[in-house]
């Protein structure tokens, strides 16, 4: 279902524009533009919304970006973190890392991340930003520390690992293979890493 931004109108005039299809809107433009570049009239343009509708509903431009993130997280990070439900950790990870160079260079307008890439560049002294930001990664090596915990659970990882540690290693590769898409790296170069990456996870001599 839908769901439609609530906003007085005249009775039997439509609302024009559809609340997931702005956000999906906005996001692209703040992906391939970047935070500063992405004017409100730009952004109101590709949204198909009017200025004061935009207010209302997101307060102002930095309520649209964090609005925006969320989006991204919701339809696209979830779609990378989603093959770590692999039973193999070796599987989880090969996908993951995939995965990451995937969504870096699927829209040739908008590579890299919009976390790693376009957040981190708008962070600068933006301290809601910056916590953003933080959130952001926390969320994501945390997810990547209990996948590694699981494995250490399962006998697949090396039990004298520190999966904090190398949940935070890892993040950190996934963020540098989206910031090379972001330079212009190729899928292929990317892919390759990608791939060493995930041939680095030390296994426990069990699962040998």
């Amino acid at each position: 279902m839908s769901m439609e931004i609530s906003e007085t109108r005249p009775r039997g005039r439509p609302q024009g524009y559809d609340d997931v299809e702005a956000l999906d809107a906005a996001m692209r433009l703040f992906w391939s533009h970047g935070f500063e570049a992405a004017s409100v009239d730009l952004l109101c343009r590709e949204m198909n919304m009017p200025r004061a509708s935009l207010y209302q509903r997101f307060g102002d431009k930095q309520g649209l970006f964090l609005a925006a993130i969320e989006h991204y997280a919701e339809t696209r990070v979830s779609k990378v973190t989603r093959e770590l439900e692999a039973a193999n950790l070796g599987a989880a990870f090969a996908g993951y890392f995939n995965a990451v160079a995937l969504l870096a260079t699927e829209d040739a307008r908008a590579r890299g991340c919009l976390v790693s890439c376009v957040l981190a560049d708008a962070a600068g002294t933006n301290l809601r930003f910056r916590a953003e930001l933080a959130t952001r990664f926390d969320r994501m090596e945390t997810r990547l520390t209990e996948r590694l915990l699981l494995a250490q659970q399962q006998g697949e990882l090396a039990a004298e690992t520190d999966a904090a540690a190398l949940a935070a290693v890892l993040s950190a590769v996934a963020r540098g293979i989206m910031l090379r898409a972001r330079a212009g790296a190729s899928r292929e170069e990317l892919q390759a890493v990608a791939r060493t990456a995930a041939a680095l996870l030390p296994q426990s001599p069990l699962a040998a």
